[in-house]
C-alpha cells in the first residue's frame, strides 16, 4: 500500500491527485490490474471527474454545498454533519483499471481528492492489484 498526503487549504476543496497516482503507478511492474484509491477519513472522499476545466469543480463544489449547507440545524456536536453527508454521497473509494502500465482514464477523467471538512492535512491510500486478464 501507498500513501498520498494531501494539504488543503479551505473548508471544501477538490484537488486533482491523478499525477501522485501515476507517480506511484510508475515506480511498480504493473502492465495489467486494478488501482484502488481510498480515503481514510470521514469528511473528505475521492471521486473521478473531468480535469481540463476547472470551473467543473467549481460548480461541483457551488452545488453540493448548496444542496448540503453547512448550517441546517444538524445535531452532531462537532458542527461538521454537512462534510459527513457529502463524504457518504461521493464516497471513499474509486477503482481504476491498469492496462499496459497505465490508469484506464477517458481522455477529460481526473483522480479528485475531496476535502469536505478542511483545510486539513489528509492522506489517500492506493494498493495497486496486480492480475491477468
Amino acid at each position: 500500500m501507498e500513501t498520498i498526503s494531501v494539504k488543503t487549504g479551505s473548508r471544501t476543496q477538490l484537488i486533482n491527485i491523478t499525477g501522485k497516482v501515476n507517480e506511484l503507478l510508475s515506480r511498480k511492474n504493473i502492465q495489467s490490474g486494478i488501482a484502488v484509491v481510498f480515503v481514510p477519513h470521514t469528511t473528505a472522499a475521492v471521486t473521478i471527474n473531468e480535469n481540463a476545466d476547472p470551473d467543473v469543480q467549481r460548480d461541483m463544489l457551488f452545488e453540493i454545498n448548496k444542496v448540503i449547507p453547512f448550517d441546517d440545524g444538524y445535531h452532531h456536536f462537532e458542527g461538521n454533519s454537512a462534510a459527513h453527508i457529502k463524504t457518504s454521497l461521493f464516497g471513499a473509494s474509486e477503482m481504476i483499471i491498469i492496462e499496459n502500465g497505465q490508469l484506464q482514464l477517458g481522455t477529460w477523467q481526473g483522480i479528485y481528492f475531496c476535502e469536505f471538512d478542511g483545510p486539513r492535512s489528509r492522506k489517500v491510500w492506493v494498493k495497486f492489484i496486480s492480475g491477468g486478464e
